[in-house]
C-alpha cells in the first residue's frame, strides 16, 4: 500500500522502535488510520459539497425571488408614470453590488440594464450580448468569474414585455468557499496525524502482555524447563481477560513442558546407571575371552573384537548420557581452581600427540594465562575438541592449539585444515545426537555426544564455545572463559 512508508514512518517516530509490515501491532494500526482516513474523508467530502450546495442554492434563491417579484415591481412603478420609467426604476431598486439586470424585448431589443455595472470586470458588461440563457439559475463560468446566470420570460398583464435577464457574481464567496475547503483539509490531515499517533500507542500498549510472553517464550532454556521455572512463568495483573487467559494456558503449557522435561531427564540417568554395570560386566567377559582364547578360530577372534569394541563405545555413550543427565539436573559438580592454561594446553598436545602420531602444534602467548576452572572437566573438552580435529582432517594436516588472551577473557582455539561444516548445520552442531552428515561420520567412532557435552561442561564453568567454519577450509572451535583475577 502507498501509506504503508509514511504511516509506518510516524509509528517508528512516536514508538522509537522500527515495525515489520508483517507485524500485528503495524496491521491493526495501518487497517484503523485507513477507517478513519475514510470517515474524516467522507465527513470532510461531504462537508465541503453541502458548503458548496447552500452557497449556490442562495444565490439561486435570490435570483428567482427577484424574477418573481420583478412584473409587480414594474406594475407599481408604472401605475405612476409611464412603463419605460417604471422598467428602469425597477432594475435600479433590485440592482446590487455584483448583481446585473437587463431586460430585452422580444425582437432581442435592449430595453434596459443596470446602470453600473462592475467596471473592474469588462466581462461583466458584455453578458448582455448573451444569446442563450438557461431559464433555471445555474453557475456558469464567464471568464475567470464564477457566474449564477438565468433568464426568465417577463410578463405583465399578460403581455409579454420581453425576457428579463438576472446575473450575480459569486467569485469572491467562492474563493471563500475553497479557502475554507483547504482549512478542512489542513486540519483533516491534522486530525489523523494524531489519530495515528494515538491509535498506534494505544494498541502498542495493548499488545504489551503479548511481547512480555514472546520475550519468556524465547529466554526459556533448558535449565529453566529442569528447574528454576518460577522465573520463567508469566505474571500479568493488568491485562484484559483474553490476554490472562491465554497467559494461564501458557504457564499451563511451560508446568506440563517442565514435567516432561523432568521425566526425560530422571529416564535417560537412570537407563544410563543401570544398563552401565551390565555392560561393563559383559565387556570384562569379553575381554577374558579373547585373552584366553588361543583356540579361537580367525572368525572367532574377529567377532569378539567387533562386539568387545561396541560394548564399550555403548558403555562411552551411557557415561555421556549419565553425565548429561547430571548437568541438566544441576548435580554436575565443579571443582574449580586457578588453572594455568600455557601448561594444561601444551600437556593435552603432548597426550594427543602421543596417542594419534599427528603434529599438534601449540601457539600460545608468552604471557602466563590463568583462569578459574575444574581442570579435568577442561582437559577433557580440550582433548574431545583435538581429538575431533583429528578425525575430520587428512593425516597429513596438523592441528592448532591456540592461547590467547584478552583483558577479561582467555581463549583456547582447537583448528584443522579438514573437511569443515556447512553454514547451515553450525547452529545445531552442539545439539544431542546431531551429526552433519551421516554418511561421512558415521564409520568414525564417537557417540554423538561429545559436543553437547563439552558445551554443558564450558557453560558450567562460566564460559562458552563457539564455531567459526568453511568447508573445504577446516573448523575453529573457540573456548572463551574469565581471566582469573587474584583477590587483593
Amino acid at each position: 500500500m502507498k501509506l504503508s512508508r509514511p504511516i509506518r514512518s510516524i509509528i517508528k517516530y512516536f514508538t522509537g522502535k522500527r515495525i515489520s509490515t508483517s507485524s500485528l501491532q503495524f496491521r491493526l494500526t495501518l487497517e484503523l488510520v485507513a477507517i478513519s482516513i475514510l470517515g474524516l474523508g467522507s465527513v470532510a467530502f461531504w462537508a465541503g459539497w453541502q458548503m458548496e450546495q447552500n452557497l449556490v442554492a442562495a444565490h439561486k434563491q435570490t435570483l428567482e425571488y427577484i424574477a418573481m417579484r420583478f412584473p409587480e415591481q414594474i406594475q407599481l412603478y408604472s401605475e405612476m408614470g409611464m412603463l419605460e420609467i417604471g422598467l428602469e426604476r425597477t432594475i435600479s431598486k433590485v440592482s446590487a453590488p455584483g448583481l446585473m439586470v437587463w431586460v430585452k424585448s422580444p425582437d432581442g431589443r435592449l430595453l434596459g440594464q443596470s446602470i453600473h455595472p462592475d467596471s473592474s470586470v469588462p466581462e461583466i458588461g458584455n453578458m448582455t450580448a448573451l444569446s442563450e440563457v438557461p431559464e433555471k439559475p445555474q453557475v456558469v463560468r464567464f471568464g475567470d468569474r464564477d457566474i449564477v446566470l438565468c433568464g426568465s420570460p417577463l410578463v405583465l398583464n399578460g403581455k409579454s414585455l420581453g425576457k428579463l435577464y438576472l446575473s450575480q457574481d459569486i467569485t469572491e464567496d467562492w474563493q471563500k468557499l475553497n479557502a475554507g475547503l483547504w482549512r478542512l483539509l489542513l486540519v483533516s490531515i491534522l486530525a489523523i496525524a494524531i489519530l495515528i499517533a494515538a491509535i498506534s500507542t494505544r494498541i502498542r500498549k495493548a499488545l504489551k502482555p503479548l511481547e512480555q510472553m514472546s520475550q519468556v517464550a524465547g529466554a526459556i532454556s533448558a535449565d529453566d524447563l529442569a528447574g528454576n521455572l518460577k522465573g520463567a512463568k508469566l505474571q500479568l495483573h493488568r491485562a484484559p481477560d483474553e490476554i490472562l487467559g491465554l497467559v494461564q494456558a501458557f504457564n499451563e503449557m511451560l508446568f506440563r513442558l517442565s514435567a516432561a522435561w523432568e521425566q526425560q531427564r530422571q529416564f535417560v540417568g537412570n537407563v544410563s546407571h543401570e544398563l552401565r554395570t551390565p555392560l561393563t560386566i559383559v565387556v570384562g567377559y569379553l575381554q577374558s575371552l579373547l585373552r584366553r582364547g588361543t583356540n579361537l578360530s580367525a572368525y572367532q577372534q574377529q567377532a569378539l573384537e567387533t562386539a568387545t569394541a561396541e560394548t564399550e563405545r555403548t558403555i562411552r555413550m551411557l557415561q555421556d548420557l549419565l553425565d548429561l543427565a547430571r548437568a541438566d539436573s544441576g548435580n554436575l559438580h565443579f571443582r574449580l581452581n586457578p588453572i594455568m592454561l600455557n601448561t594444561l594446553v601444551v600437556e593435552v598436545a603432548a597426550m594427543s600427540q602421543k596417542v594419534s602420531n599427528r603434529q599438534i602444534n601449540v601457539l600460545a602467548t608468552d604471557e602466563d594465562v590463568v583462569t578459574c576452572a575444574d581442570q579435568d572437566r577442561l582437559q577433557q573438552v580440550l582433548i574431545n575438541l583435538v581429538d575431533n580435529a583429528i578425525k575430520y582432517s587428512s593425516p597429513k594436516e596438523s592441528v592448532d592449539l591456540v592461547l590467547e588472551k584478552t583483558e577479561k577473557y582467555a581463549m583456547i582455539h582447537v583448528r584443522d585444515r579438514g573437511i569443515g561444516i556447512p553454514l547451515q548445520h553450525q547452529n545445531r552442531i552442539f545439539e544431542r545426537f546431531y551429526r552433519v552428515d551421516e554418511s561421512m561420520t558415521r564409520s568414525r567412532d564417537g557417540t554423538g555426544l561429545g559436543l553437547a557435552i563439552a558445551k554443558s561442561l564450558i557453560e558450567g564453568m562460566e564460559g562458552k564455545i563457539t564455531l567459526r567454519s568453511k568447508p573445504g577450509e577446516g573448523s575453529i572451535f573457540t573456548i572463551t572463559l574469565p581471566v582469573w583475577k587474584p583477590p587483593l
